[in-house]
């Protein structure tokens, strides 16, 4: 049978068959050693070819991984040396903002960007809670939508608490599979409930499935929005780790700087003191905002700067 995988509690995974139905699922020994340098072998959003066992308890063992198309990567949080994919397989990825209660930073934004660029993800900033905004603070949001509009990346604002934009944004997740992701507190949750009004119903199975798991993890989790319609939710992103790219390779996924790669002096140029640097030259300018400049400095030098 082939299936996808909507939610795994670290030893166990909740895999949905072609006809929808779900079913509990264990994967086979052989691919946990692997060595793969990542803390989770399957993640949400994973296609797999699984057989019902013959138990009578309806659980499954998944034989085989499907290759995946993309994935959205992060350092894991618990073993340094390891990466933890969040989720698999994704048509587009949506980055819950806000500007107030909390504030997104920056270089959280761009890490976020940057990550998508690298896996071939089209990404877009979703700003919630416009409903706390002043005169100023709408003003800011409308000039940050237009310094990324320029690069590239599309915004909408939305209000949950006031039920604003939430058909715009169901009408961008159809016939997708759209991860949302966002730290803490910036009402993701609330948004989900929003697009997916029965979510109680659909999710009744899946915890039911969780408190069988042998320990709850902070995993990604699939939600049908209607047919052919996804959302992978993910708990509150703390802070993102750039995985697997070289500090030459950095300013490839910056789409105002890739633009730029065959206009400075050197070819190896990364963009930090060189002479005859474009993007420098670009900066100075104001063709590129200094706040993306500075969040490239941090990435390429490795610095603290994830949240």
């Amino acid at each position: 049978m082939k299936g996808v995988v909507v939610k795994s509690t670290g030893s166990w995974y909740l895999v949905r068959d072609e006809e929808g139905k779900l079913h509990r699922a264990r994967l086979r020994g052989k691919f946990k050693i692997k060595g793969l340098k990542v803390s989770n072998p399957l993640a949400v959003g994973d296609k797999v070819d699984f057989e019902v066992e013959e138990s009578g308890d309806d659980t499954a063992v998944i034989n085989q991984i499907q290759d995946r198309e993309n994935y959205i990567i992060r350092q894991s949080t618990h073993k340094s040396a390891f990466s933890h994919i969040i989720a698999a397989n994704l048509d587009q990825a949506f980055l819950i903002v806000t500007l107030v209660s909390p504030r997104t930073s920056f270089g959280f934004i761009d890490r976020f960007l940057v990550t998508a660029e690298a896996y071939d993800i089209p990404a877009m900033l979703i700003f919630n809670k416009t409903d706390l905004y002043d005169e100023d603070v709408q003003d800011y949001q409308r000039q940050i939508s237009h310094m990324y509009g320029a690069i590239g990346y599309g915004s909408l604002p939305v209000s949950a608490k006031n039920e604003e934009g939430i058909e715009a944004i169901r009408e961008l997740l159809q016939g997708k599979t759209t991860l949302l992701s966002g730290h803490s507190g910036v009402g993701k949750s609330s948004l989900i409930n929003l697009l997916v009004p029965d979510l109680e119903l659909k999710t009744s199975e899946i915890s039911d499935f969780s408190d069988k798991g042998v320990h709850t993890t902070t995993f990604a989790e699939m939600f049908e929005v209607n047919e052919d319609t996804f959302i992978i939710d993910t708990p509150g992103i703390k802070e993102l780790g750039i995985v697997d790219i070289p500090p030459v390779e950095l300013s490839h996924f910056f789409p105002e700087m890739r633009e730029r790669l065959n206009q400075c002096r050197f070819n190896n140029c990364t963009h930090f003191n060189e002479p005859g640097c474009a993007v420098i030259e670009a900066v100075r300018r104001n063709e590129i905002s200094l706040s993306r400049y500075e969040s490239y400095l941090s990435m390429l030098h490795g610095q603290d700067n994830r949240k």
